[in-house]
């Protein structure tokens, strides 16, 4: 049991895991976005009308694939900018690749990889998007460890000191802690 223990509680461990699940998801976010962007119609063209028009497709009939508010931010928000659109999905698709290959600011990559897999979920597109996004909740949430294998180790302690994040806080009374010492009651 304590083998067991020592494993999970050590990030040296417990990022390996995390090193394949990064590069699991990375591959598969560069490997989309460079298609997209190798394509020609995706980078200052529309080439996401396409699929949100397959996505308003699916959300008809008594039990559509496609919820009614995701329809309506289509009609609204996405189509109406489907060239800004376009270039974010295949520029971000590379950037949260190579970000989780590499370990660079791992938890906001993976957060924003979370929200490219759920809206391609919400589309109504499954293929691997349901397990990288489970794999990317966790990464945000995880430890230590997410990080251990990529440049993260070494960027977020000198974030860290560089911001004066996370410094002990000197004792502003002579009692030792930082709450003032009690009053009597009258």
């Amino acid at each position: 049991m304590e083998t067991i223990r020592h494993f999970v509680k050590n990030p040296a461990y417990t990022g390996i895991i995390w090193l394949v699940a990064r590069l699991f998801i990375g591959y598969e976010f560069i490997t989309a976005g460079l298609e997209k962007i190798e394509s020609g119609t995706w980078i200052g063209g529309d080439a996401i009308s396409g699929f949100l028009k397959g996505a308003l497709g699916k959300a008809s009939g008594d039990h559509p694939e496609v919820m009614g508010w995701y329809t309506d931010l289509v009609n609204n928000v996405f189509m109406p900018n489907a060239t800004i659109f376009s270039t974010l999905v295949a520029i971000g698709e590379v950037a949260v690749g190579v970000a989780l290959v590499l370990g660079i600011v791992t938890k906001f990559a993976a957060f924003w990889g979370a929200v490219m897999n759920f809206s391609f979920l919400a589309a109504g597109v499954s293929s691997s998007n349901p397990q990288m996004l489970v794999l990317e909740v966790a990464m945000i949430f995880g430890g230590a460890g997410v990080a251990f294998y990529g440049v993260d180790k070494f960027l977020m302690p000198y974030l860290a000191k560089a911001l004066h994040i996370n410094r002990e806080v000197e004792p502003t009374t002579k009692t030792g802690g930082s709450l003032p010492a009690p009053r009597p009651v009258s």
